[in-house]
């Protein structure tokens, strides 16, 4: 990062940093890129482990890994676009969605555990991708007031809000 830019802003005018805006159109569009890469992570190793037939702790650890390789990866994506480097990317990214897609991962596994049968629907079975759809919209709707809060204190997707403005 330049002298001029701190995690969290962008330069104004004159160099001065900007704060990212905490809208709920804001958090609103930081969560769904984050559930993007949470989804893409969480149906794969949901699926592979079902089909599998891995133990359900097997599936939930092969679902939350997966998770956090696809949403740092959908963010090291933008960030690489804008010219930064891989270590600093990375940083960036972890910095931008740790706490986001812990929070996902964390409240769509706990929904998915608690619903009678989820675990042991097969991928065929409306109940699995039934669970799925919902424990996502669950993790969506606790995620996006957190993720607003961290952009207010430039925390968050706020660290990575200047790098995809640069597409």
């Amino acid at each position: 990062m330049g002298p001029d830019h701190h995690p969290g802003t962008a330069a104004g005018h004159a160099g001065h940093p900007v704060a990212t805006p905490a809208t709920w159109a804001v958090a609103v569009a930081a969560t769904l890129h984050c559930l993007t890469g949470c989804a893409i992570g969480e149906v794969l190793g949901m699926v592979v482990g079902t089909a599998t037939g891995l133990h359900d702790v097997g599936t939930i650890v092969l679902s939350i890994a997966l998770a956090f390789v696809f949403g740092y990866a959908l963010t090291m994506r933008g960030v690489l676009r804008a010219g930064v480097g891989f270590r600093a990317a990375l940083r960036v990214a972890l910095a931008a969605d740790t706490v986001s897609i812990a929070v996902m991962e964390l409240l769509d596994n706990a929904v998915i555990v608690a619903m009678p049968g989820a675990m042991d629907a097969g991928v065929t079975t409306v109940l699995f991708w039934a669970a799925l759809a919902f424990s996502l919209v669950v993790a969506f709707l606790v995620t996006t007031p957190i993720n607003r809060w961290m952009i207010s204190r430039g925390r968050g997707h706020a660290v990575v809000h200047r790098y995809h403005h640069a597409d």
